[in-house]
């Protein structure tokens, strides 16, 4: 899913956020967090209705540009892996 979301200018203020992927369909997500992980920010985000990319329960990540104002996607699946890793273990931290 990483690979198909490259557009969208970041407000996380905003409760939806919509997405255009590689066919030119905006997918909407719900913002979840934003974490820090070995010096790069990362936004956590949530399908926000059904559809045919990304699982209802499904949480995607994304490198946040240095500006902070745009999405970046993640290629290594093991980086995703990490950083998701690495927010749960911080969330149980805060629980």
């Amino acid at each position: 899913m990483s690979e198909e979301v490259l557009d969208g200018e970041v407000d996380l203020d905003e409760e939806i956020i919509e997405l255009i992927d590689d066919n030119e369909n905006i997918i909407k997500f719900r913002f979840l967090d934003v974490t820090e992980y070995k010096g790069e920010r990362y936004a956590l985000l949530l399908a926000a209705e059904p559809n045919d990319v990304v699982e209802e329960d499904e949480v995607v990540i994304f490198r946040l540009n240095e500006a902070g104002d745009a999405f970046e996607p993640i290629e290594d699946d093991n980086l995703l892996q990490e950083v998701f890793d690495f927010y749960q273990s911080e969330a149980e931290e805060e629980n």
